[in-house]
């Protein structure tokens, strides 16, 4: 499926879905009886009055060392539609996500009820069989393990069950490009994954259908001397002291406060870049944050699907394996100045 047939299958979606797309694609026919300017300015107060009430949640629940991530991330998260949990509420009972203890980094109910929900017409045993092939990895190699994980996010899980007395050959989607509100998405911060003799807390962790494809490093406002070099080395460390949790891993961020970059696994340093447009089509607003964009236009729902199943390729050079997301030029290079005013006036 193409980029063009996908947006044809997600228009005709629930209407829920559509008024989703209209809210937060920001285009001219999404509101035309206000316009663009007003709609983002109405959008920006609902934000900041998010953002009030999630910093007073905060206060009460988080720990100072935990307060890394700038609550402006976890808002647009929201805003967009997803489900954003605090650990400490997590781990009080407040709520469940399905995971038994800090050694799991899938969350195996969320992914069993939204495979159903994917293929209603599947067995039981074709889910479970598709469940325990995507959590089994067959070696030590994290791009190996990531590149074999992506494939089944992109082409399905191929699985054998009994039907009828005899063997059926079929597969079982991961994520429903079709219909987006049969798909699971949901933020986590901070997430405590123990593996080995490690323990590390990574600020956000972004999961869809139980599987976390996306990891969100934060850098502590009040470090003067951070760089984003140390976010993304923090990342380094988690790759190789938990890897498990980067098998199923589709994009790296690093953030400091609202500046943002994107990366994958085996991007360098220099290959962060920020995200420049939200939609690929418009200029951001004036005043808008690189976290800002960058969550809008990778983590938004539709434009999320697109990008995994269209924009991230693993190239093989002798040995190694590189993993690319395909940025077009617009997305990672700065608008001229003539061009943004002209837009802005």
């Amino acid at each position: 499926m193409n980029s063009s047939q996908l947006k044809k299958t997600t228009a005709k979606a629930s209407p829920i879905t559509r008024k989703l797309r209209r809210r937060f694609d920001f285009t001219q026919s999404a509101m035309p009886e206000l316009g663009v300017p007003l709609f983002k300015s109405i959008l920006r107060k609902r934000v900041a009055s998010r953002r009030e009430h999630r910093e007073a949640s905060w206060r009460e629940t988080m720990p100072k060392a935990g307060k890394a991530i700038a609550p402006d991330a976890l808002t647009w998260f929201e805003v967009i539609g997803y489900t954003v949990l605090l650990e400490p509420d997590i781990a009080l009972g407040k709520h469940q996500i399905g995971r038994s203890n800090y050694t799991k980094v899938v969350l195996y109910e969320r992914l069993h009820s939204a495979l159903q929900k994917i293929n209603p017409t599947k067995p039981d045993e074709a889910i479970a069989a598709a469940i325990h092939q995507v959590t089994c990895t067959h070696g030590s190699d994290l791009l190996e393990n990531n590149r074999r994980f992506h494939k089944f996010l992109t082409n399905g899980v191929k699985v054998e069950y009994l039907y009828n007395e005899e063997i059926v050959h079929d597969f079982v989607c991961l994520i429903d490009t079709s219909n987006l509100l049969n798909n699971d998405w949901l933020a986590i911060h901070p997430l405590t994954i123990v593996e080995g003799s490690y323990t590390h807390c990574p600020d956000v962790v972004v999961f869809i259908n139980g599987l976390p494809l996306a990891v969100i490093a934060s850098i502590q406002l009040s470090d003067e001397q951070a760089t984003f070099k140390e976010g993304y080395q923090r990342i380094q460390t988690y790759c190789q002291q938990i890897p498990k949790l980067f098998d199923y891993n589709t994009f790296l961020v690093v953030t400091y406060g609202n500046r943002a970059r994107i990366g994958t696994l085996t991007s360098d340093w220099q290959e962060f870049l920020p995200w420049r447009t939200i939609d690929g089509e418009d200029f951001p607003a004036k005043g808008a944050t690189e976290l800002e964009v960058l969550i809008q236009g990778i983590f938004d729902k539709r434009r999320l699907l697109e990008q995994v199943l269209h924009l991230i390729v693993f190239e093989e050079n002798g040995s190694s394996i590189s993993k690319k997301l395909l940025r077009r030029p617009f997305c990672t290079t700065q608008y001229p100045k003539k061009s943004l005013s002209l837009h802005q006036g």
